[in-house]
């Protein structure tokens, strides 16, 4: 926890003003920088991979410089650490779904094609550095799709398919990567977001996927 400016530079540019923040360093080389309101989404971040130098300023200020891959920067200009303090979690046993959401996922990686034409099976919890997609899909023409499925379509599940794209999109061998959202039911708000993201929706009926060879969804 620490007072700081931080500033960040890529394809756009924003600038934090001096205030007391949480920042967060990640074993996964992941950093993220929190305020203590407004939302569970840092104020910035910059995701895995990438190098943070810690130097000081010509006034003696310490400094640290975040420099990712893909030439995006974080300049973190620190006045006063207020705690700091470093835990090892452990192994994370990863995210468990529930039974619905698990055959779900089960469910539609048989029968991707229910949610677009041509749509096929590339691999079921496809790895990134911030955890699986749980499926990753190529469409007709060959390109990249990624679904994030759950039974309650909320905000938090289209702003995790967003964080997921941004990172796919930075492969070069996998993008473009587009998104599809699939649930059993999606809230107006997540629909919304979702369609201001370029996010396809794709509403379940579970009882026909489950129950039927040739499911049908309506993809909206």
């Amino acid at each position: 926890m620490a007072r700081c400016q931080v500033d960040y530079a890529g394809r756009l540019t924003a600038h934090l003003p001096m205030a007391t923040r949480v920042l967060m360093l990640k074993s996964d080389g992941s950093v993220l920088v929190h305020s203590d309101g407004g939302s569970y989404k840092p104020l910035n971040w910059m995701s895995p991979p990438c190098t943070v130098r810690e130097g000081t300023t010509e006034d003696g200020q310490v400094e640290w410089t975040v420099d990712a891959k893909t030439g995006d920067s974080l300049r973190i200009l620190i006045e006063e650490v207020l705690h700091d303090s470093s835990h090892d979690l452990g192994v994370d046993p990863g995210l468990q779904k529930d039974g619905v959401e698990k055959h779900l996922q089960e469910l539609l990686a048989e029968h991707p094609a229910t949610l677009s034409d041509g749509l096929t099976l590339v691999r079921r919890e496809f790895p990134t550095a911030i955890g699986p997609v749980d499926l990753m899909c190529r469409d007709a023409d060959g390109r990249s799709v990624a679904v994030e499925i759950k039974r309650r379509g909320e905000i938090d599940g289209v702003e995790q398919l967003t964080r997921y794209l941004e990172l796919l999109n930075r492969d070069p061998l996998l993008a473009p990567v587009r998104g599809i959202f699939a649930a059993q039911e999606i809230k107006p708000q997540a629909r919304v977001l979702a369609t201001d993201r370029g996010i396809a929706c794709a509403v379940v009926d579970y009882d026909l996927l489950r129950g039927m060879d040739d499911p049908s969804l309506r993809l909206f």
